[in-house]
């Protein structure tokens, strides 16, 4: 079967869009079963934060079975299985089923570091930070798509929307099945195949660079997808009064508006993915490492600087997101989110624009854990947002509490002029057991 990388990436991006379209239609529509079911504030940041709960191992499990058995069997097996359990769900009546149904078909989540893998085996380095921009951008609006376009086509009707999502993820399943291809050379996917063993993915576990990455992007991607499940629900009641000034006053009305401004979030950071990727790749061709303390030598030491910059912006970015709550402006809450989806695209773009270089022999195994470990940030964000006694509070919270730590820990561990990749807790001969 003779295809091309550009194919490729193509299949990836399309299935990943639907996967993350799924991840969070309930997200889309839980002002409506909120209503439906009578749900309170803390009850729906728990709905919130389910849709993150099967990631962190899930996608462990993923990159280890894209190195073993190949992206496009892995990515069909997810999808066809999400969207059976979709379908499933559009027919469920009692909360406890439609939670447990919801949780499961929130498992389309792991399937990105599957994508990432597939696209690490078919592009060079010096393309690698533009193409897996390009791969998540594109494939990350599907929550902005989600929250912006689903409310507006099914109304309150979210079983049909389930329905409907889930019968063409069988589609994509098999398309991604007959023209998928693993990588671009037999070596490569033989390469990734013996790596996937136990003691690699130690090796890569307890490098700290790895460690480091992986609390970036839980910054990054971690708050993206914390605030794809938060806000609309954050929105209908936070500035509930502002949303009923602007003329929306039914549960449908509400719904639409709240969407709206949460796809805001969602939609610049897919936007801006592939430019983060193109941005790193920009560092790195003029050799740019502005920041102190991070490695200035090393052969990707401007994609290091690149990401450090987008870190700290991140946490600024929620400490902004506080004060305009705090002040009760609807307006300013939506400039600064559009800010805050602008950095975090820059840090998720920066994250993976460095993993396949890191770990070239083992890309599943470490996008597995540096993007599947990070999402359990964004089952924790929702629960911190929920807790405090003003909801706009978690916000600041989460950036002096959290994220301050985990920049100066990806400070540190990348501080190595030689390979960070080879400091950790364990010695390189484990990768070979």
């Amino acid at each position: 079967m003779k295809t091309h990388k550009v194919e490729q990436l193509v299949i990836a991006t399309v299935g990943f869009f639907w996967c993350f379209l799924m991840w969070f239609s309930t997200a889309a529509f839980s002002p409506s079963i909120a209503a439906h079911y009578h749900l309170g504030i803390a009850a729906l940041g728990l709905l919130a934060s389910s849709a993150i709960w099967m990631a962190p191992l899930g996608r462990i499990i993923a990159g280890w079975a894209s190195d073993r058995f190949g992206a496009p069997r892995t990515f069909a097996v997810i999808l066809a299985g999400c969207g059976i359990v979709s379908i499933a769900s559009a027919y469920t009546t009692n909360y406890d089923i439609l939670f447990i149904e919801r949780v499961i078909v929130a498992i389309a989540g792991v399937s990105f570091v599957v994508g990432i893998q597939h696209v690490a085996q078919w592009f060079d380095d010096h393309e690698i930070g533009t193409a897996e921009g390009l791969y998540a951008g594109t494939g990350n609006v599907g929550a902005g798509v989600g929250a912006l376009v689903l409310p507006r086509i099914f109304g309150t009707d979210y079983h049909s929307a389930f329905l409907y999502l889930g019968v063409i993820a069988l589609v994509i399943a098999a398309w991604y099945l007959v023209r998928g291809q693993a990588a671009r050379t037999v070596e490569k996917r033989d390469l990734a195949r013996r790596s996937s063993n136990f003691g690699s993915a130690v090796f890569v576990w307890s490098r700290y660079i790895a460690i480091a990455l992986m609390l970036a992007y839980a910054m990054s991607f971690g708050a993206e997808i914390a605030m794809n499940a938060w806000l609309p629900g954050y929105f209908t009641r936070g500035f509930h009064d502002a949303l009923l000034a602007l003329g929306f006053s039914s549960v449908a009305g509400v719904q639409i508006a709240a969407g709206t401004f949460a796809a805001v979030q969602s939609f610049t950071a897919s936007l801006f993915r592939p430019f983060a990727g193109f941005m790193s790749d920009l560092f790195q061709r003029k050799n740019w490492t502005p920041l102190p303390f991070i490695a200035k030598t090393l052969p990707y030491a401007p994609r290091l600087h690149w990401l450090g910059l987008s870190l700290i912006l991140i946490t600024l970015s929620m400490v902004g997101l506080t004060t305009a709550g705090l002040t009760g402006s609807l307006h300013l809450s939506v400039v600064l989110l559009v800010a805050f989806g602008i950095f975090v695209s820059f840090g998720t773009g920066g994250t993976f624009a460095l993993v396949p270089l890191l770990f070239p022999d083992r890309p599943g195994i470490a996008a597995g854990f540096i993007g599947g470990v990070s999402t359990a940030a964004g089952i924790i964000y929702p629960l911190v947002f929920a807790s405090g006694v003003n909801i706009h509070v978690g916000y600041l919270h989460v950036a002096f509490f959290m994220f301050v730590p985990f920049v100066l820990f990806y400070f540190w561990a990348a501080r190595y002029e030689r390979h960070p990749e080879e400091h950790g807790l364990f010695t390189p001969a484990m990768a070979a057991e």
